[in-house]
């Protein structure tokens, strides 16, 4: 059915609340929306958080963040459904357009994080890349998020771990980074 076009009411009944309960709790299909990405996407944001503060390299960092979201996604349902129904079940009209912007946000953010990253490990190792930090964090987001939806798509028809380290590091030896 999608998330644009259930109600408040179809999601109580599937949750097996009262339609009530669900109105106590959220204002709206949004306010509901967001509480479950959160519910999702604080423990991988507290991930990263930790991440950086562990003083790692930056590179063992970004790989670090990449399989630690592909692991997450791979092995926990709740996480793989939250993915699933936000990137396949929600139309950006009405009152969700606001789902619209957090994903454009989310999805920005993670990007300069990657540009970050591999900024200061080219620095940090004295690399020059094939290309430009910000190019190089877009293709680098494009394979995560490509895998991803495939995975996510074709029913985990492969080992989304395996296949996304393997691709992950493929390309930062691409860029110009020596991994052991």
């Amino acid at each position: 059915k999608g998330v644009a076009r259930a109600s408040l009411n179809d999601i109580a009944q599937a949750a097996g609340a009262t339609r009530g309960a669900i109105y106590w709790h959220f204002k709206d299909k949004l306010d509901l929306f967001n509480a479950m990405m959160d519910r999702v996407t604080l423990p991988l944001d507290q991930a990263t958080e930790d991440d950086d503060a562990s003083g790692a390299p930056p590179l063992d960092r970004l790989r670090h963040l990449i399989d630690f979201v592909q692991r997450s996604i791979a092995h926990d349902d709740r996480t793989r459904r939250v993915f699933e129904i936000a990137l396949y079940r929600v139309e950006y009209v009405n009152e969700l357009a606001g789902v619209r912007d957090r994903h454009i946000e989310g999805c920005s953010g993670f990007q300069a994080q990657i540009e970050r990253n591999l900024s200061l490990a080219a620095q940090e190792l004295h690399v020059t890349m094939a290309l430009d930090a910000k190019t190089a964090a877009i293709g680098l987001r494009a394979i995560f998020e490509g895998l991803m939806q495939s995975w996510l798509l074709s029913h985990a028809s492969f080992d989304l771990v395996a296949v996304s380290k393997a691709s992950v590091d493929t390309y930062l030896r691409g860029l110009g980074f020596h991994l052991a």
